[in-house]
């Protein structure tokens, strides 16, 4: 199918659930139609497979990335410029920025990469704009930034539905949710009361069964809905913390408060270096940044030089940022730290490492 049959197959899909009225009956064919979107939606989706090219293939550096995502003349390269050190063309007209451009961010102790896109437009996941490449980078972002314009509120929800449209689920974490495939026995459904208020065995079981999953054990650990348990059986979403900005505060129209209520926003003119210092300590915390240290075998461990992670990263995290080849030449790592029982523990590639740990690689 093309994009238009594509679009006029979930519109049929969504009109029947809007006709369909819920109860026991209809649970199981209700979950069914949801999954179904669901797939569609990937069809509608998916990156092109021609991949980045043209200015977008931007190779990660520094601690952490983040993307600034916004409509064309929003401000995003006068930023930019103002926060890195990155020489991006500014100009009072739209689509100025053509390309992925990058700069580096030194906050603190740690450099963020902070990577300016072209400007998103309604629609930009069924590709307009270059809408699939634009989104296909920020899904690799550490952290995402949302520049809105002080005058148009409207855009905010715009980008949220593209984002979510394409698998992105901003400051959320993935739902806590297993599913264990089976060869028979059919699907067990293991959860507290409490959290299948919002999603009912029979959505879970059709939801399972549309992506030919009729044999499993799953297991709910949290309050879910048939769109997060959906998200589980897809496997391709993408969690990113957000921060969500409004520029040109000094333009701002009179009845602003009113129009932004309900936005959990920061103000700021990139213009003027008006809440700059803000927004840096704002990215900063959003990326929840550790320091550890690193050893070798028989010397000291020097306290002034941290090596900057992420929280929830692990030993493996480590080694890939260290040197290329230990990770392939690992053997074990000795930690010692809040992350362990005791001190020098060996640990594996999956230990998950926590702030102030030292960490020894032990290679082969």
């Amino acid at each position: 199918m093309d994009s238009a049959q594509v679009l006029k197959k979930i519109k049929e899909i969504e009109d029947e659930i809007h006709r369909t009225q819920k109860n026991k009956a209809t649970e199981y064919h209700i979950g069914i139609l949801k999954a179904k979107i669901a797939k569609l939606k990937r069809m509608l989706y998916a990156p092109s497979g021609r991949g980045g090219g043209g200015g977008f293939d931007i190779r990660k550096s520094g601690d952490a990335t983040a993307v600034m995502i916004g409509f064309p003349s929003v401000g995003k390269s006068t930023l930019l410029n103002k926060i890195t050190n990155a020489e991006s063309q500014i100009g009072a007209y739209e689509f100025t920025t053509l390309n992925c451009i990058p700069g580096m961010m030194k906050y603190k102790d740690a450099y963020i990469q902070v990577l300016d896109l072209p400007g998103i437009i309604k629609g930009a996941t069924r590709g307009k704009g270059r809408g699939r490449e634009i989104i296909s980078v920020a899904m690799k972002a550490d952290i995402i930034i949302i520049l809105l314009d002080s005058k148009h509120p409207e855009h905010y929800q715009t980008i949220m539905k593209e984002l979510y449209d394409f698998g992105v689920r901003l400051d959320k974490m993935p739902p806590d949710v297993v599913v264990k495939p089976l060869i028979q026995g059919g699907v067990t459904v293991t959860a507290a009361s409490a959290y299948l208020k919002n999603i009912t065995k029979n959505e879970i079981i059709a939801a399972l069964n549309e992506y030919g999953i009729y044999n499993a054990n799953v297991m709910v650990r949290e309050k879910i809905g048939i769109e997060e348990f959906i998200d589980v059986l897809e496997g391709n979403r993408k969690y990113i913390p957000s921060v969500v900005v409004v520029n040109k505060i000094d333009e701002k129209p009179p009845d602003f408060e009113e129009m932004y209520k309900g936005i959990n926003y920061l103000a700021i003119s990139a213009e003027n270096e008006l809440g700059l210092e803000r927004l840096r300590e704002k990215i900063y915390g959003g990326l929840k940044f550790i320091r550890i240290f690193t050893k070798r075998r028989g010397e000291k461990v020097d306290l002034e030089e941290a090596l900057i992670m992420r929280a929830g990263n692990t030993v493996e995290d480590v080694c890939v940022k260290l040197h290329k080849d230990l990770k392939k030449n690992f053997k074990y790592a000795i930690v010692w730290g809040k992350s362990v029982k005791h001190p020098a523990q060996r640990v594996g590639l999956a230990h998950k490492i926590a702030d102030g740990d030292i960490v020894q690689i032990v290679t082969r």
